[in-house]
């Protein structure tokens, strides 16, 4: 559990880190593989103009990097805060074993890094959403899926 701890608190400097330089959001992950840490991230959306550069994003591209690998069986991901939709799918995406996060999605809310809009948008028919999405080609588009489904050099993730 110590172990834990200092893992989760490694996360929570790097997000106070963060802060205090001016690079981006209050938020810090570090990915763990056998009782140490091999990435860290912090929030660099505006630093970068990369909107989907949030902690958790950018630690698991560094430890896909430095595993060499797309998945990250056998690690942990610890954030300050809980991950927002964008991320929990990219966790779940990474498989890794376990996730620990500090901060609720509230606790953001009230600093106004909110989240509940796209969870409520997720639940609605696409014809309901508030962004404007609609379906084009899906009968040329669909040959790709037909293609992976009998492809000998895909790999399965």
């Amino acid at each position: 559990m110590n172990e834990e701890l200092a893992f989760m608190r490694e996360a929570i400097r790097l997000s106070e880190e963060n802060v205090d330089t001016g690079r981006g959001g209050p938020f810090g992950a570090v990915v763990v593989k056998d009782g140490r840490i091999i990435a860290r991230g912090a929030n660099s959306v505006t630093a970068t103009n990369d909107p989907t550069a949030h902690a958790e994003v950018v630690a698991i591209r560094a430890a896909c990097q430095a595993l060499g690998t797309f998945q990250l069986d056998g690690c942990d991901i610890y954030t300050s805060c809980e991950p927002c939709p964008m991320c929990l799918g990219a966790i779940y995406w990474a498989r890794p074993s376990r996730l620990f996060y500090a901060n609720t999605k509230e606790d953001a809310a009230a600093v106004q890094f909110d989240d509940q809009f796209i969870y409520e948008e997720i639940a609605r028919p696409v014809s309901e959403r508030k962004l404007f999405t609609s379906q084009l080609l899906r009968d040329e588009a669909i040959g790709a899926f037909r293609k992976w489904a009998q492809s000998e050099l895909k790999t399965e993730y």
